[in-house]
């Protein structure tokens, strides 16, 4: 799965790099993080001194510091991405790491595989890649499927933190049966079927209206002549930032 990450745009003398984001990645959460690169090779988000130090910092104010000091000795080139390094850890019942978006995705669609008897009809599973970066993965791949309807299964924000976001999706109150989104709006037949399916099995679930960002489900609605699309949305802390919950 694709996550958020950084790509490599410049080298100077001293072998400190600058860098572009791929996907929303949270500039206000990066400075002091390490970013891993394919080959293992590990540097430090820098930020340069700043007058205004109650501004968030701009994409220019930050660096890489690989530890060398020349461009001879910078271990990568123009070009290379890389993705935060962070651990997992359990904080009481709830997990901590960095890509549960959409790790947590794959999780659910593996899991789901696994408990899944054969189904009446037939069901297929799409694992799409480069969703961070403008929903790209999945227009092919259901232009390719060509499902009779799809659900995407995504993370979402919450509004359960001190003056966090007007938003009626809490942590610990059962998936979000998205609504809306940026992007799009929910076939209602998707919305009407996963909420009697959660009725029936007496599951808690919740309700996503979406102010920003989207998920594979707009790129999906929009395949073909139209696809009947919905989305089945994890409630997610700090999303796009290295210690998503």
């Amino acid at each position: 799965m694709d996550e958020i990450g950084i790509i490599i745009s410049h080298i100077d003398r001293e072998g400190f790099t600058r860098f572009h984001t791929l996907g929303g990645v949270n500039l206000e959460t990066c400075v002091g993080h390490r970013v891993r690169f394919e080959d293992g090779t590990m540097a430090v988000i820098g930020v340069e001194q700043r007058s205004e130090r109650k501004k968030p910092p701009r994409l220019e104010d930050l660096y890489l510091d690989f530890g060398v000091s020349s461009a001879q000795d910078c271990p990568v080139k123009v070009g290379d991405m890389g993705a935060f390094d962070r651990g997992f850890i359990a904080l009481g019942d709830r997990l901590v790491a960095k890509s549960m978006d959409d790790r947590i995705g794959v999780a659910i669609l593996i899991e789901t595989l696994r408990r899944m008897k054969r189904p009446r009809l037939e069901v297929q599973f799409a694992f799409t890649v480069q969703e961070e970066v403008g929903l790209r993965g999945a227009g092919p791949a259901a232009f390719g499927l060509d499902p009779d309807l799809a659900i995407a299964v995504d993370v979402t924000r919450t509004g359960d933190t001190p003056r966090g976001v007007k938003m009626a999706v809490v942590l610990g109150g059962g998936p979000a049966i998205k609504v809306r989104d940026k992007r799009m709006i929910s076939d209602p037949r998707i919305v009407d079927l996963m909420v009697n399916r959660a009725e029936e099995a007496g599951i808690p679930h919740q309700f996503e209206v979406l102010e920003r960002g989207s998920t594979d489900a707009a790129a999906i609605q929009l395949t073909r002549a139209g696809v009947p699309a919905g989305c089945l949305s994890i409630p997610c802390r700090y999303i796009h930032t290295p210690s998503e919950m």
